[in-house]
């Protein structure tokens, strides 16, 4: 079957030039025009897609190429937007900014592999006809990355955006499909770690509202979607073949600590779960007064440092969880997850207790501490991976270890490349979890799912691990399930 999704991926010379906001516009005005119009964010983010998904109505998805091989990335794609009007690819960075010389894993890699078109993003901001020669340098850089169009950004008025535009049509031979005035201010905040999320924002679709109106009066949408029709066959089609659990007592319930301290959630991540036959339970660390019965746990990133206190106050919920923990349940976490799992995070001249199962304390700093893509080798034992593989992830955290109680711990990966949680280490395990600075994405690691449901299955069936806290963090010893197979 010949697959020609239209599909467009927004690029820029360099990163913040305005491909989030933008990006956000299109895709919410597509979607107005068109229906179901399908984001995705190249490499490894959280906030971004947070924002793409609210603009498209719909999870946005990452594709990566150092995450993931060619065929993982087609995979995902092709599964993802059958049956939808069109896909959105942001990239990050400069368009042909990757980890060497060669530009490997840049945008321009991916847009290749994707066959799509690009709109190129141009900060225009003191700047007339160095423009042009930018954009032409793009083209003649590597002729087989599909440069369509341009987009120009904070222009300065009329005369600039005629200049600009007269100029870049004429030399390099593509369309100015529009021109977006500099804003005087901007309706998605920052903080630390890039955009405020979507979740956090108090007038989320307002703003994203105001981005339609910035579409709709000054980009050519008509044009925008001409140049993403115009996008040639994908040559991709995958043989779909759904993954069950089998042999199950029934069916394996996986709770996901889903709030606004812990957000950091790649949607692939959990569909790999539910494919596999999970149910998943979304749990709330900050309003919930115990955790529920569960066979598993994932606690993935986020900003626990910005809801340390509401996170300290509900001491109810954290016994709950120390209690399960200490009972065998099997616990995946990643970064904030990892950092609510220790002794105390120490926010500034405040300290906030927290779970406590892992003698270690947090410090949140000023600067980041680890920033980019991991590479780890699981060499010991653990609850999870096999010893022997690599895994391929990827860190941002402005927190370090404080006071760390080496007896008795036992770290799971040797970081290749990285930072880690301390002196090349990272993965501490702690009796049936495993708790990493290292986000794992799904796609490109089918060992992360296929591990942690494993284990809950494992669990599932142990005589202790039918003993549950109830609603008032007792055991249970509930038998009962739903002959899931």
């Amino acid at each position: 079957m010949e697959n020609r999704l239209p599909r467009v991926v927004i690029a820029a010379l360099r990163g913040g030039a305005g491909k989030t906001t933008l990006a956000i516009g299109l895709i919410a005005a597509w979607r107005e025009r068109a229906g179901r119009v399908v984001p995705f964010k190249k490499g490894p983010d959280y906030i971004d897609a947070g924002w793409l998904a609210v603009a498209a109505g719909q999870p946005c998805y990452n594709l990566d190429p150092f995450l993931m091989d060619e065929g993982q990335i087609l995979d995902s794609f092709w599964e993802r937007t059958r049956q939808a009007a069109g896909a959105v690819i942001e990239g990050n960075r400069g368009l042909y900014d990757g980890m060497d010389v060669a530009g490997t894993c840049s945008t321009a890699a991916l847009a290749k592999v994707l066959r799509a078109p690009v709109l190129l993003i141009v900060d225009a901001t003191k700047m007339t006809r160095t423009a042009a020669a930018a954009v032409l340098g793009c083209q003649h850089f590597d002729p087989e990355v599909l440069i369509r169009g341009v987009i120009l950004n904070r222009v300065a008025g009329v005369r600039h955006e005629e200049m600009l535009r007269t100029t870049i049509e004429e030399y390099c031979g593509i369309p100015v499909v529009g021109a977006i005035p500099k804003a005087k201010e901007d309706t998605f905040p920052e903080r630390h770690m890039g955009l405020m999320t979507a979740l956090e924002h108090p007038e989320a679709r307002e703003a994203v509202l105001s981005r339609i109106r910035m579409v709709e009066k000054h980009i050519d949408l008509d044009q925008v979607i001409a140049v993403a029709t115009e996008a040639p066959p994908l040559g991709w089609e995958r043989d779909l073949q759904p993954r069950r659990v089998t042999k199950a007592y029934r069916q394996p319930v996986i709770g996901v600590i889903r709030d606004s301290a812990f957000q950091f959630y790649y949607p692939e991540n959990l569909d790999a779960l539910k494919a596999r036959g999970v149910r998943v339970v979304e749990v709330n660390s900050l309003r919930d007064e115990v955790l529920p019965a569960l066979d598993a746990l994932y606690i993935g990133g986020g900003f626990p440092e910005t809801h340390a206190e509401q996170l300290a106050a509900n001491r109810r919920f954290s016994e709950s969880l120390r209690s399960a923990i200490e009972l065998g349940l099997p616990v995946y976490a990643e970064c904030g997850g990892l950092m609510y799992l220790g002794r105390n995070l120490l926010v500034g001249d405040r300290t906030y207790p927290m779970v406590g199962v892992l003698p270690m304390d947090f410090r949140l700093m000023g600067v980041p501490q680890g920033h980019g893509y991991t590479v780890v080798e699981v060499v010991q034992p653990n609850p999870f991976y096999p010893v022997g593989l690599t895994l391929r992830g990827h860190e941002f955290h402005y927190s370090r270890v404080d006071n760390l109680d080496p007896a008795g711990l036992s770290m799971a990966f040797a970081v290749r490349r990285g930072i880690g949680i301390l002196d090349g280490k990272d993965g501490v395990c702690y009796k049936n979890v495993i708790a990493t600075y290292t986000h794992i994405h799904a796609i490109g690691c089918p060992e992360w799912a296929e591990g942690l449901v494993q284990k809950a299955l494992a669990y599932q069936r142990e005589p202790k691990g039918n003993s549950r806290p109830d609603k008032n963090g007792m055991e249970s010893h509930s038998n009962a399930g739903d002959g899931f197979h």
